[in-house]
C-alpha cells in the first residue's frame, strides 16, 4: 500500500513539476507577446503622424501640377491662337 502511495506521490511530482515548466514557458511567451504589442502600436502611432504630413504633401502636389498644366495649356493657347 505504501508502494502506491510513493509511486503516486512520485507521479504528482512529476506532474507539478511539468505544470511549472509549463507555466514559465507560457509567462515567458506572454510576455514576449506583450513587447511584440508594445512595438507594434509604437509603429501605428507613428504611422499616423506620418498620414497627415503625406497627405498634405501630395495635396500641394496635385496643386502644382494642376498650375504646371495651366501654365502649359496657356503658352499653347498664347502661341497658336493669338
Amino acid at each position: 500500500m505504501s508502494d502506491m502511495s510513493f509511486k503516486q506521490a512520485r507521479e504528482l511530482v512529476e506532474r507539478l513539476e511539468l505544470t511549472e515548466i509549463t507555466l514559465r514557458n507560457t509567462l515567458s511567451n506572454i510576455d514576449k507577446s506583450s513587447n511584440n504589442f508594445k512595438n507594434s502600436l509604437e509603429q501605428q502611432e507613428q504611422i499616423l503622424q506620418l498620414v497627415p504630413k503625406n497627405d498634405q504633401k501630395l495635396n500641394n502636389m496635385k496643386v502644382i501640377v494642376a498650375l504646371n498644366i495651366g501654365v502649359i495649356i496657356g503658352l499653347l493657347i498664347g502661341k497658336y491662337l493669338l
